[in-house]
């Protein structure tokens, strides 16, 4: 037959007391209680660590089609943490991400918003390129994601932005377009998160820079920060985000 928990808990209630009153008869007028102790938490691994424990990764079926790891570059102790998708085939090449045209277009923005790269810091979701520059799958994700939450951990940025739909999705954990993302800020961590869009996005969509400047208006707001004045429409802006030196007369978007 099963105990009564009611029963028990008025067993022990009862010992309980009758402890403190012999206590009390031995002249005892006070016990200490002392709460056992709560665990320190390890202090977050620094970037070398994160790389080291990261190793040569053969977590997921994309290693064998890499050229090397693309893990992440930029100030270790940057406030602004730009975090992409994916590396591609120049990035695959030459170990560092955003290099390529999209990287080159990522760069133009950093310098509109008054900053260089060595400020930020730049990262991916995933490490590895997959292969013909497809969207990286969800147990990719799922066996790169904790390096780069540990990145994060090590940097211990102010701000993040997310570029584009999968890293924005990846972060959020949340299926929404990044269309319905971007423009807005959101919590991951305790640390506030924008999506916007992809520059390869940009490449394809060039009638989208302005959006994605005012998105990094928005950012530089936030982050109390004031970027160059362009010329043209005599907002902060910088004439190098553009093509032909004024991102304002970027071609109207397709009827």
């Amino acid at each position: 037959m099963a105990s009564d928990p009611r029963a028990e808990l008025r067993e022990i209630v009862g010992e309980v007391r009758a402890y403190l009153e012999a206590q009390q008869e031995l002249g005892v007028e006070q016990i200490d209680v002392q709460w056992p102790e709560s665990p320190v938490a390890s202090p977050p691994l620094t970037l070398g660590e994160v790389r080291e424990e990261l190793g040569e990764c053969t977590r997921c079926k994309l290693h064998p089609h890499r050229t090397q790891i693309v893990f992440g570059v930029g100030n270790p102790k940057a406030r602004l943490v730009f975090v992409g998708e994916a590396p591609g085939a120049d990035e695959d090449a030459q170990g560092e991400p955003f290099v390529g045209r999209a990287g080159q277009l990522l760069t133009k923005i950093i310098l509109a918003m008054g900053m260089q790269r060595e400020d930020v810091y730049i990262c991916n979701i995933i490490k590895c390129r997959p292969p013909g520059n497809r969207t990286p799958e969800s147990e990719e994700i799922l066996a790169c994601s904790p390096f780069l939450l540990k990145q994060l951990q090590a940097i211990r940025p102010q701000f993040i932005c997310a570029l584009g739909g999968p890293a924005t999705q990846t972060l959020l954990r949340t299926k929404e377009p990044i269309s319905r993302l971007r423009g807005k800020f959101y919590d991951f961590q305790g640390i506030p998160l924008l999506p916007t869009y992809h520059p390869a996005f940009l490449l394809r969509n060039p009638y989208e820079k302005k959006t994605v400047w005012e998105d990094m208006k928005l950012l530089l707001r936030e982050m109390g920060l004031a970027a160059a004045r362009d010329t043209a429409t005599g907002q902060p802006g910088n004439p190098a985000f553009g093509q032909s030196g004024n991102w304002a007369k970027e071609p109207r978007s397709p009827q």
